[in-house]
């Protein structure tokens, strides 16, 4: 029996909810762009996680919030959208003919992340994991064209599955908001006492910069 859209909001919070105790604060340095799948996204207002949680925790549960309207969407296309479908197969068989896909398979904390850290100045990259992947890729042939008629017709479809996407995300958004206290409860438990951590000592590093120096005999 299909899960309702409800059972599976609650089973992704559900799952968040015990992957956060896993969380620590990222040591590395950031990155300059925002995140496009976490940057200003309504299921993370729904859940009332804003911009002073940190990203890898919104990471964690927008993702999974989003493979379930992936999943509708799919279904939905699978049954209505012949020409969108066939599309989408052609281009699944291409990617299964990779030999390197790196982005596939990750837990949903990585999934949509950059593949590589961003450049630092002067120190090039001898190489990165998106351009092993970009290789891979000019290999594989590329997805026959189409006429101008199946072009139309075709967007037209994508148009279809892109409102049917904004419902589902909607009616997401919606059941969110009934997790809202637990998400925000785990948050406070879990999340701010390491960043609140993390805050002091930072300040006393600022304090004291310097070890005592030693004393004169």
């Amino acid at each position: 029996m299909e899960r309702s859209l409800e059972t599976q909001v609650s089973q992704a919070v559900d799952a968040w909810l015990r992957w956060l105790p896993r969380w620590e604060p990222a040591t590395h340095r950031g990155r300059v762009a925002p995140c496009r799948r976490c940057f200003g996204s309504p299921v993370l207002s729904a859940a009332g996680l804003g911009a002073d949680v940190p990203h890898g925790v919104q990471h964690g549960l927008s993702t999974r919030i989003k493979t379930i309207v992936d999943h509708a969407v799919a279904d939905y296309t699978a049954q209505n959208l012949p020409m969108l479908q066939a599309e989408l197969d052609q281009q699944a068989a291409r990617n299964r003919a990779r030999s390197y896909r790196p982005a596939e398979d990750l837990a949903p904390e990585f999934e949509g992340l950059p593949l590589d850290p961003d450049p630092v100045p002067g120190a090039p990259f001898l190489f990165t994991i998106a351009g092993l992947a970009e290789e891979v890729d000019a290999d594989i042939p590329a997805l026959p064209p189409l006429s101008d008629e199946a072009k139309a017709a075709l967007r037209q479809e994508v148009g279809l599955a892109d409102d049917y996407a904004n419902m589902v995300g909607r009616d997401v958004c919606s059941l969110l908001l009934a997790h809202r206290l637990r998400i925000q409860a785990a948050v406070t438990e879990l999340v701010e006492p390491q960043i609140a951590a993390m805050l002091e000592e930072l300040t006393r590093s600022l304090d004291s910069p310097f070890d005592d120096p030693p004393a004169l005999t």
